[in-house]
């Protein structure tokens, strides 16, 4: 997917070189990702948000630096497909060098649906399943049409370098074995799961000091 300003091929080749794209398995699943600071109190709510957050910040695929004390803020905004299944939460991922070269990636769960609460090491429970094996079926009775969060990196260092990237989650729906499985009236696929969960990735955006 690319977030242009408008449907013109100058546009979208404009908001490629932005890098303002991201990608899903499958689904249709919007996704906003912004970075910056000094962010106003209701910019999740703004309906000027694009304006707000890249006057102070930049959207996926940008680069932050400067002189940052602090973490910067990030804002991201979700939305599932209008046709697809709920969205079951959103994760950014951080990447960075450590002093000896070595590359870590570390997962943050920042957004949910439901009423569930992280653990101490920072881990979620499953949102639940509600795949029907029989006929291939799911229903959008567990997690939530949208989510959107504002967050701060935890463990921010201003001066190393790194890059953050959003991942959405969906609900699990049936893996398309198993829509194979039922057309032939067989029980599942052996070695195979019978459902999955899609999901988006944005382009990163990269925090230089």
């Amino acid at each position: 997917a690319v977030w242009a300003e408008e449907n013109t091929r100058e546009a979208i080749l404009a908001a490629l070189k932005r890098r303002e794209v991201y990608a899903t398995t499958g689904p249709r699943i919007a996704v906003r990702f912004f970075a910056g600071r000094d962010y106003p109190v209701n910019i999740l709510d703004s309906a000027a948000l694009y304006a707000d957050a890249v006057a102070s910040g930049v959207a996926m695929g940008g680069e932050l630096s400067g002189d940052y004390k602090q973490a910067p803020e990030f804002v991201v905004m979700a939305e599932r497909d209008p046709q697809g299944a709920n969205l079951d939460r959103i994760q950014i991922i951080k990447g960075w060098l450590d002093e000896d070269g070595q590359s870590h990636e570390r997962v943050y769960n920042v957004a949910w649906s439901g009423e569930r609460s992280l653990d101490a090491g920072g881990k979620l429970e499953p949102v639940g399943n509600s795949v029907d094996v029989e006929t291939a079926s799911y229903e959008n009775s567990i997690g939530a049409s949208a989510l959107q969060v504002r967050w701060q990196d935890p463990e921010f260092d201003a001066g190393q370098s790194a890059f953050y990237y959003v991942r959405v989650l969906q609900i699990p729906t049936p893996r398309h074995s198993l829509y194979d499985a039922v057309a032939l009236g067989r029980e599942g696929v052996e070695g195979h799961p019978d459902s999955i969960q899609e999901r988006a990735y944005t382009s990163p955006i990269w925090y230089r000091p």
